[in-house]
């Protein structure tokens, strides 16, 4: 069987883990990419080299970046606070303080120049539109624009290759998620999505990604595996 090679985004958190997982079950040959990229939940970067190690990826990339040089986001500017709540996320229509700049934009930027150079056409995020916090970069329309740019903009389209990115969990409730993972062997133990962990990856229990992961896992009715602080 002939193996395709694709480029799969593992920021370390459970929604990525879960694109991995399914991207192996589809016969991709897995070559990860993390971004160190100056936030605040670097523990998050271990996680990612934990998941992809766990699920046999071929390879897994760091790549260093600064958006701390233009903050604009609690994630990047530590003079910016976390929002905690007891609410999981209200349906306000605004767009929160945790939201990165540009941020996936400059991420699938960079998994399409590895692509390129490894050869792949196939491209794993895993965003979601459903249970998400409102990240205007996690949208349906935002990534069938992105695909669009990425076979024009390059010499493999140019040549006749066709880029994919695939959002496998993009319409899926945390709940699906997670069920889908838990099928397909993902340990969500190895994962951190909290955007204050600590440097170990104590999660805090409070920000919006911390309840969003809570109320998944009691949806889905199987104990909740995250080390909380």
């Amino acid at each position: 069987m002939d193996h395709k090679k694709a480029v799969v985004l593992v920021s370390g958190g459970l929604d990525s883990a879960t694109a991995l997982a399914i991207a192996a079950d589809q016969g991709f040959v897995c070559h990860c990419l993390a971004f160190d990229y100056g936030q605040r939940h670097r523990s998050e970067l271990n996680a990612s080299k934990r998941i992809s190690a766990e699920l046999n990826a071929a390879a897994h990339k760091l790549v260093k970046l600064d958006l701390q040089a233009i903050g604009g986001s609690a994630l990047t500017d530590i003079s910016i606070d976390v929002p905690e709540s007891d609410l999981v996320v209200e349906d306000s229509g605004g767009i929160p303080i945790t939201y990165v700049p540009a941020r996936n934009t400059i991420f699938l930027s960079i998994a399409l120049g590895w692509a390129e150079v490894l050869g792949a056409t196939d491209i794993f995020i895993g965003v979601n539109a459903v249970d998400y916090s409102g990240y205007p970069d996690c949208r349906p329309e935002y990534i069938a624009a992105f695909e669009a740019m990425a076979n024009l903009a390059t010499r493999a389209s140019v040549e006749g290759q066709c880029f994919n990115i695939h959002t496998p969990l993009i319409s899926m409730t945390k709940q699906e998620i997670i069920k889908r993972g838990l099928t397909l062997g993902v340990d969500y133990g190895l994962t951190v999505s909290c955007y204050q962990a600590t440097e170990s990856g104590l999660a805090c229990g409070r920000c919006d990604s911390c309840q969003l992961r809570k109320q998944g896992f009691s949806a889905a009715g199987v104990i909740d595996p995250t080390r909380y602080k």
